[in-house]
């Protein structure tokens, strides 16, 4: 996909709902999941704190990210990730998955808003040895004083607030390079508080951050 063009006029926070209607279909559409394992993930938005606009621009919000634990049989070990997880018997639906594996690892209460924003274009995992999972990316909103923290330190290893802005910005495109088996593979990535956020979790935003 394209970098993200940050001289577009962005779209005003109150728009994304629609916008990503638009672009991805309702949240309760055709989100069967039928057979195989699947996981949901949350993209959380956090709008400036009180005082700013009424309506600011979605670049203005913040986006809640994590960088996962070192686990030995993780294969997405120690990388920048949003917070979400595998479906359970438990959960009621897809929506529920996000909303759980968010509190889990992160204490912030999803359940306690309207329900997801939209959603984003499903995801698979596209590096050799990687589980065959399919990803459901779900929005969220939270109030602007959401606080997040480390609620589960097997699972996550800290917790970033980032602005879209910065997500969005040519300045922080860049290159990942990746040496497996003597091959060296470049991949496309997002560096921004000293961190490279790549792979699929690169690809979610990218969806997500192109209605923007």
């Amino acid at each position: 996909m394209k970098p993200i063009n940050d001289r577009r006029p962005p779209v005003r926070l109150s728009e994304i709902p629609k916008a990503l209607e638009t672009r991805f279909g309702p949240v309760g559409h055709d989100l069967d999941p039928g057979q195989g394992k699947h996981a949901s993930v949350a993209l959380i938005l956090r709008p400036p704190a009180a005082g700013a606009a009424k309506d600011p621009h979605a670049l203005d919000t913040e986006l809640l990210v994590i960088r996962r634990a070192v686990q030995v049989r993780d294969p997405w070990s120690g990388h920048m990730a949003l917070p979400g997880g595998r479906v359970q018997v438990e959960d009621r639906d897809l929506v529920a998955t996000a909303v759980r594996e968010t509190m889990e690892e992160t204490a912030v209460d999803l359940g306690a808003g309207a329900g997801a924003l939209g959603r984003v274009d499903v995801m698979r995992p596209a590096g050799r040895g990687l589980p065959p999972i399919t990803i459901w990316p779900f929005v969220f909103k939270v109030d602007p004083s959401t606080p997040a923290r480390i609620n589960s330190p097997r699972e996550v290893d800290r917790v970033y607030w980032l602005r879209l802005a910065e997500l969005t910005a040519e300045r922080n495109r860049s290159v990942h390079r990746v040496t497996r088996d003597g091959t060296s593979f470049r991949f496309p990535c997002i560096r921004v508080e000293g961190e490279i956020i790549w792979g699929i979790t690169y690809r979610i935003l990218e969806g997500f951050l192109a209605v923007l």
